[in-house]
């Protein structure tokens, strides 16, 4: 089975320009921690990039996923929502089997 890397949209990336990410000299990492209400959760902060990290670039911004995490966010799509309940990223994983209502975790 092909696997491709991660996908980030286009407004995920306006939204790192709207916030000043690459201004700041950060990116948007994406990590998978373990834990969570369903066995794994995201964890999404603005961090450097680091050596061992797949870099994504769109709009002048970056967004990094170190090399533990990929094989678990593999042809998974990073997006931005605004919603009623707030406004957030998002990460949408065909590998997740399940997740918890909120969205931060899932099982693989």
């Amino acid at each position: 089975m092909l696997t491709l890397p991660p996908q980030v949209t286009p407004r995920a990336f306006e939204r790192l320009a709207e916030i000043g990410a690459a201004e700041q000299g950060k990116a948007l990492r994406i990590a998978v921690e373990g834990g969570g209400c369903s066995g794994f959760q995201y964890d999404i902060a603005l961090d450097d990039v680091k050596d061992d990290d797949l870099v994504l670039e769109g709009a002048g911004q970056t967004v990094v996923i170190d090399s533990v995490s990929l094989p678990f966010l593999a042809s998974a799509v990073i997006d931005f929502s605004e919603e009623l309940i707030g406004a957030r990223f998002v990460i949408n994983n065909p590998n997740a089997t399940s997740s918890c209502g909120c969205g931060t975790s899932f099982s693989i």
